[in-house]
């Protein structure tokens, strides 16, 4: 983990390595690029809204049709927050959990970007196309179609650490450019296979005699569009999601997952800082639930927040090397690493305590 992981407002599409499944796809079908409502238009000579400090995560159910971009925009507008990012990419083909950080929150993204992330997916078999979902060109086809029983048998050898070679498509860069850039223009596109961990791969249903549900769960960096190919590859029938559905990030799950069109109504009901779309948004800490946790004294936390190391010691010191979430009072203080016995301040948490 790098120690101090910059994140902007309205970040790019760069983190692009899981796609989900939409729980009841129409199978074979195409998902179209549906617009999105978007915060009401701005009328001439109304002033803009203050920007707010606003702290939290906020997990969205990312509606089919929209970019993780263009979510985290829509999010940052209603709430007015200064800052806001995202803790993984969802394709606009993909819907589901999309958590997205507010003001400080932004500081713990990369902690839950490392998070384990699970799916739902559709695959089309007979049929690879050059992006490996359903937006593509169909680029090879085949009429053998597997059965259940074939593709529960060849699962367990894509569960563990794989060699995973990217989709064409995506967002990883090749000598300064984004892949899909390249591939767009028509460039020969060749990436690299990358160990990628799946923890568990399993086949849900046989919606019919072309589509399969499965689902899984996977590290950082696993793309579930190259799984859905490769797997076709290896029956012979060739693949390709048309269906996605992130279910879970991290300690992030659906059930804790806002749709955009009750925020949005939220924030028109009752607008403002202390306005009911805030209840929707969980604390800080949230996006460090995988850390060990830290306590110290008012004293210690305000030697920390002046960036000075401190001294864990004491009968109860805890012994651990690493990273650590470090809270005094109830508050959270900053993000640290233990070093020979020394907690040692990396990103400070400017929040009330």
């Amino acid at each position: 983990m790098p120690p101090d992981v910059s994140i902007v407002a309205d970040p790019a599409d760069t983190s692009v390595s899981d796609t989900p499944v939409p729980s009841t796809p129409v199978p074979g079908t195409p998902v179209p690029d549906t617009p999105v409502s978007d915060t009401p238009e701005q009328r001439p000579g109304q002033p803009r809204a203050r920007k707010q400090d606003v702290n939290g995560w906020l997990v969205l159910d990312k509606p089919v049709g929209m970019t993780s971009t263009h979510a985290v925009s829509v999010v940052k507008r209603l709430f007015c927050a200064k800052r806001a990012g995202h803790a993984g990419t969802l394709d606009p083909l993909a819907s589901g959990c999309l958590p997205i950080a507010l003001g400080e929150a932004t500081k713990t993204v990369p902690f839950v970007m490392d998070g384990r992330k699970t799916y739902h997916f559709t695959v089309r078999w007979g049929e690879e196309r050059d992006t490996d979902d359903a937006e593509g060109r169909v680029v090879a086809a085949n009429s053998t179609r597997p059965t259940p029983d074939t593709i529960r048998a060849l699962l367990p050898r894509f569960i563990g650490t794989i060699a995973q070679v990217p989709p064409r498509f995506c967002a990883l860069k090749i000598e300064g450019e984004r892949a899909y850039d390249l591939a767009r223009e028509g460039k020969v596109v060749e990436l690299v296979p990358r160990p990628v961990d799946v923890h568990r791969l399993e086949f849900v249903a046989m919606a019919d005699a072309h589509h399969s549900v499965l689902a899984a769960e996977c590290g950082k960096g696993t793309y579930v569009r190259a799984l859905a190919r490769d797997l076709g590859r290896e029956l012979g029938c060739l693949g390709h999601v048309v269906a996605l559905r992130r279910t879970s990030v991290g300690s992030f799950t659906e059930d804790r997952a806002v749709t955009l069109d009750a925020l949005q109504a939220a924030c028109l009901s009752a607008p403002g800082p202390d306005g009911e779309a805030t209840t929707a948004l969980l604390p800080v800490a949230a996006g460090l639930a995988a850390l060990p946790s830290v306590v110290v004294s008012r004293a210690d936390a305000g030697r920390l927040a002046r960036g000075q190391a401190v001294l864990l010691r004491g009968r109860d010191a805890p012994l651990m090397e690493g990273w650590v979430a470090v809270s005094s009072q109830g508050s959270l203080v900053a993000l640290a690493e233990v070093e020979k016995g020394e907690l040692r301040p990396r990103r400070i948490f400017n929040l009330s305590r």
